[in-house]
């Protein structure tokens, strides 16, 4: 699959297991994505560019490195994608982070925006888009769809699971915007669920149903 990146670490996919797991608690579960989606940011990241730097150790002056290039951005879909934000911060703590919020119209299936706010320069940032799932790729598209709108130009989706219809989807809409997972799953059910995925994940970060 062009562009589609599956993050296979032994440490990721362990943690997979047990956040896929129904006996899972609400409190395990998120400290899992945070842990998660720190390690899959690791290797996001992995490109990023450098600049070289002077620098005095205790012993002597040293040239090191620092990171160099567009700065970053993270934007969760809401809700669930917040689950995805503070294990990423935690490795970059200087990001800039957004937040973009949308619903299905009832009537025409649609994906609507109904909440967004951005860093004002997402022309000058990469940008790394999060929900745990991509399922029907619908919403994750409309979303970059949006952020693109905005003025941004380097953008990379992560998810924690994605469904084939759902990448198929994405890809055709964005052909230029690589995704990242820790897992492609088998499918979706006829009610749109990934299979056999972990479940409604907002619903299992903030402890509802």
């Amino acid at each position: 699959m062009h562009e589609v990146y599956i993050i296979d670490h032994p440490l990721i996919q362990h943690k997979l297991t047990h956040i896929r797991d129904k006996e899972t608690s609400t409190k395990l579960f998120k400290e899992l994505l945070e842990e998660v989606s720190m390690l899959m940011a690791y290797e996001i990241t992995r490109n990023l560019d450098l600049m070289e730097v002077p620098v005095e150790t205790p012993l002597m002056q040293t040239t090191g490195k620092v990171l160099g290039g567009k700065k970053l951005a993270v934007v969760p879909i809401l809700r669930a994608g917040l689950g995805m934000v503070q294990g990423i911060e935690s490795l970059i703590p200087n990001l800039r982070i957004g937040h973009i919020g949308m619903y299905r119209d009832h009537d025409t299936l649609e994906p609507i925006v109904y909440y967004c706010k951005l860093p004002p320069d997402m022309d000058q940032r990469e940008v790394i888009v999060v929900d745990p799932m991509l399922a029907t790729g619908g919403s994750a598209a409309a979303a970059v769809n949006h952020i693109k709108e905005q003025g941004a130009k380097r953008i990379k989706f992560m998810a924690l699971v994605a469904a084939p219809e759902g990448i198929a989807e994405f890809r055709r809409i964005h052909t230029d915007v690589p995704i990242y997972t820790a897992a492609v799953d088998e499918k979706l059910s006829e009610q749109g669920y990934i299979l056999p995925g972990l479940g409604d994940a907002g619903d299992r970060i903030f402890g509802t149903r």
